[in-house]
């Protein structure tokens, strides 16, 4: 029991710190930290995708060949049309953009960027919440250790993420206090996602192979549609390159050595 509540905090946990940096640091964050800490998010998400998500879910088939590959095949491309069905109807806009995205709404830009983050955060309290569920439904496949290596992982790559939500709120006329508590409330959803998903795939236990794989394709999407984006714009697009591949290797570092 011990294991599953840290598994469900620590990413809350790192999110809850990194928004505190607003409280230490100047109301902006340099643009060449903001690249590296972004290209380190989308190297975490990636290699716990693979390593803590999609192999555990072929594996857990038990079966050879096509077949063990169909649930991850189903579930990967379900999480990434969920998020795309997501991001056109939920009214958001991202911290480096002046533009909305989604429906139209009466909604401030303060609203519209909790929205988009919590649209970023949801597919890892998913992730989190279907490995516990791995490890008590099938621990043959899935290791309490493993759950929390990718716990640690998304902890970790929430710390910077969280900083990258309180300065900019900050930098808008926020006051320190409110952008904290903004960039804190945004982690939120992260163990309500897990508990919920917890609670589903203990019902549902046939279904874990293609919920680990749905986590896996819904922080694709996201990587794919928000973090590799924005390493990539403007100048120091190198230094998002060295951040992802700096996020890929300490998560395989971790759910190997941990797993």
């Amino acid at each position: 029991m011990n294991g599953i509540i840290a598994g469900l905090l620590l990413p809350f946990l790192g999110t809850t710190l990194g928004s505190a940096c607003v409280f230490l640091m100047k109301e902006s964050i340099a643009p060449r930290l903001q690249k590296i800490l972004t290209g380190f998010a989308a190297g975490v998400m990636i290699a716990a995708s693979v390593w803590s998500l999609l192999i555990p879910s072929i594996e857990m088939t038990g079966k050879e060949g096509l077949p063990s590959i169909i649930p991850a095949i189903v579930g990967f491309m379900t999480g990434i049309l969920f998020l795309l069905f997501l991001d056109n109807i939920i009214p958001h806009q991202h911290i480096d953009s002046n533009e909305s995205e989604g429906p139209r709404s009466h909604l401030s830009k303060t609203a519209k960027l909790v929205f988009a983050i919590t649209l970023h955060n949801l597919p890892e309290g998913m992730a989190v919440g279907v490995a516990l569920a791995g490890v008590m439904e099938h621990n043959s496949y899935m290791s309490m250790a493993g759950a929390i290596a990718l716990s640690i992982g998304i902890a970790i790559q929430n710390f910077p993420e969280g900083a990258i939500v309180s300065m900019p709120l900050r930098s808008a006329g926020n006051s320190r206090r409110k952008s904290f508590l903004m960039g804190t409330l945004s982690g939120v959803v992260e163990p309500a996602g897990a508990i919920l998903t917890i609670l589903l795939a203990s019902v549902i236990v046939p279904l874990l192979p293609y919920l680990l794989a749905f986590a896996a394709g819904a922080m694709i999407y996201v990587v794919v549609e928000e973090l590799i984006p924005e390493t990539q714009e403007g100048e120091h697009s190198n230094l998002g390159t060295i951040g992802f591949a700096l996020g890929f290797v300490l998560m395989m570092a971790l759910d190997v050595l941990l797993g």
